[in-house]
């Protein structure tokens, strides 16, 4: 006999069924547990021998591998002299802003014997990011790969590679990096160049005393592998080619592109790219070099060495490799000139989003908010009674100090957190949101620079309303040398529209965007002497991130993306989305803000959801 069904019953069966699919739901869910022990270790290079800080005495540090959807969790146990904290770069940190790590912006660092864990998901993304320190300069060797591989059982959108091998660049000093940050911000002027470029931890056999510290890559004819390229480099955008072998780009910043096969590769600070490499056919009989040197049109100094990796192929027969292959010859690819703006153009140029049904390209087709932002080098008089050429003013002629700016501010770290004190309601005195949304004093960005440089500071924010649909275009300066920014979007990915060279002109340039299938990335490069317009949507509540350039001299100013949690106390009035706020897009522009003083650089962008 059937039992009469009623809307309880009803409402009970139901109720039974969520619970059931909830606590299915929950036990699928894969939670990666990782232990980051930081320390000092004892690392020999370039016939010195040092003491650096690693993560569990790894240089570079441990991969952590995820699947997209998993959940992440490291505790990190500090037991390095210095402050620490470890920013997982690139990954969008939905509802979890206090662990993307970036000291003083959403959190305290870490203080020595202290420990910290980190909690997250990866939502939407797989291919390769990465993890670094995000204080002083300790990034230069505390580091490591992402790794994220797609849900199981869904195949990657190209053939599956034989093995996947993530290659890190970066830069060694033969001195102690916190001694070269320290000094450089003590006299006011550049920061001493690095000493040697690294592939994955190793110099090569360029550098002298290197040979033995050589990354090796052994392949299989016939075979085809997956390069995890990742720029960790603290100021270098750099070539990268593999002699007498076709890369073929699928993957950039754990996003898809449509593939496209190149000989040469550039990479900035910050980025990261998958590429296929497809061995040869048949043993060749020689070895390959993998070479990475600097791309840069500075007109100040810099690394200009190259690092080098070698290309082996195995053979089943171990007598027809000669010595294990020393005796084979070796070739050498061609690189582009280390200031072939023409060659990193038509680079960048071929980067295009998938856009397919599985990974669609949400590009804002219409936007609430633009922005235009200057970015370059400037100024900061020397203290009062400091000597002209003196220990504490060695920027430009020896009169005054380097410094860098957004729109003319630069920014001040402040000593509370910035997602702490917005949080707790009690960001007055912390920072300001009078950030100005387009450059206060208009000139020709690319042309004759003004007569004063010196630049503002501050800790300043911008106002967005949960949803805005954000241009920004960001635009180098050349007051002290055009040359090439990379800037990092912390929680957020973007789409990089348009980019171009000279001033960028709101009447043109918008009718040339692409807003079909333009790159999705989260760090992008400012071209030198040129401007670069991207677009993304204020989706990420609960976060405090923030836009930064990884020369940490050339940016030691920032800007920042702190958005609100649900609920949570903060101060109302014009901080509530309207002071601030950006302009739309019928809106003239506000006019120029008055005064010109000294320093670095920042800028909250606030995402209100209320």
């Amino acid at each position: 006999m059937a039992v009469p069904s009623s809307p309880s019953l009803l409402l009970a069966a139901a109720l039974l069924l969520c619970a059931t699919a909830t606590l299915a739901a929950a036990q699928a869910v894969t939670t990666r547990k990782y232990q980051f022990d930081v320390q000092m270790t004892s690392v020999t290079r370039l016939c010195g021998t040092k003491s650096i800080a690693t993560v569990n005495g790894q240089f570079p540090g441990p991969t952590l591998h995820a699947r997209e959807g998993d959940h992440v969790e490291v505790n990190v146990v500090n037991n390095s002299p210095y402050n620490m904290s470890i920013h997982w770069h690139g990954v969008r940190q939905l509802l979890s802003g206090w662990y993307d790590g970036p000291s003083y912006v959403t959190q305290c660092p870490i203080q020595p014997g202290q420990s910290y864990v980190y909690r997250f998901q990866i939502v939407g993304q797989r291919g390769t990011l990465w993890w670094h320190a995000h204080i002083s300069w300790l990034r230069a060797t505390v580091h490591g790969p992402i790794v994220i591989l797609p849900p199981a059982g869904v195949p990657y959108p190209f053939p599956a590679p034989e093995a996947e091998v993530p290659l890190m660049f970066g830069e060694w000093w033969r001195n102690d990096t916190e001694a070269v940050i320290a000094q450089a911000l003590q006299t006011g002027g550049g920061p001493n160049v690095s000493d040697a470029y690294t592939m994955n931890g190793l110099p090569g056999p360029l550098y002298a005393c290197s040979a033995k510290d050589t990354f090796r890559l052994k392949v299989k004819p016939g075979k085809t592998y997956m390069l995890r390229l990742i720029n960790a480099a603290l100021n270098d955008e750099l070539f990268f080619a593999v002699a007498n072998h076709t890369l073929t780009v699928v993957d950039v910043d754990a996003l898809y592109v449509k593939p496209f096969a190149v000989e040469t590769l550039i990479i900035a600070p910050g980025q990261t790219s998958n590429v296929l490499l497809t061995a040869k056919p048949a043993y060749p009989g020689a070895r390959y070099y993998m070479l990475a040197r600097p791309y840069t049109n500075t007109q100040g100094t810099f690394d200009n060495t190259t690092v080098a990796g070698i290309l082996e192929y195995e053979h089943d027969d171990p007598a027809t490799a000669t010595g294990n292959g020393k005796n084979l010859p070796i070739f050498r690819p061609t690189l582009p000139q280390i200031n072939d703006t023409s060659a990193v153009s038509n680079y960048t140029a071929k980067l295009r989003s998938l856009a397919s049904a599985a990974y669609p390209a949400s590009v804002p087709q219409v936007v609430d908010r633009e922005f235009l932002f200057t970015v370059g080098l400037g100024t900061h008089p020397c203290a009062p009674g400091s000597p002209v050429n003196g220990s504490t003013c060695q920027g430009p002629n020896g009169t005054s100090r380097f410094a860098a700016s957004i729109n003319n501010v630069s920014f001040v770290l402040p000593t509370t957190a910035l997602l702490q004190s917005h949080y707790t309601g009690m960001s007055k005195g912390v920072y300001a949101s009078n950030f100005p949304f387009a450059p206060p004093h208009p000139f020709n960005y690319t042309g004759t620079p003004p007569n004063n440089t010196n630049v503002m500071t501050g800790t300043k924010a911008l106002v967005l309303p949960f949803g805005t649909a954000v241009e920004l275009v960001m635009q180098d300066t050349s007051i002290l040398g055009a040359e090439s920014h990379p800037l990092h979007l912390h929680g957020f990915n973007f789409f990089v529209v348009g980019q171009g060279f000279g001033n960028y002109d709101p009447a043109k340039d918008p009718a040339k965007f692409n807003l079909v299938d333009p790159v999705e990335r989260n760090t992008v490069g400012v071209p030198a002497g040129g401007w670069v317009a991207i677009r993304f949507r204020a989706d990420n509540p609960t976060l405090t991130a923030r836009m930064y350039g990884h020369g940490i001299l050339h940016y030691s100013g920032r800007c920042l993306v702190h958005a609100l949690p649900f609920g949570g106390a903060h101060e109302l009035g014009a901080e509530d989305g309207v002071a601030g706020a950006g302009r739309q897009p019928s809106e003239p522009e506000a006019p120029a803000a008055a005064g010109r003083s000294p320093e670095m650089l920042g800028v909250i962008i606030k995402i209100d959801r209320r």
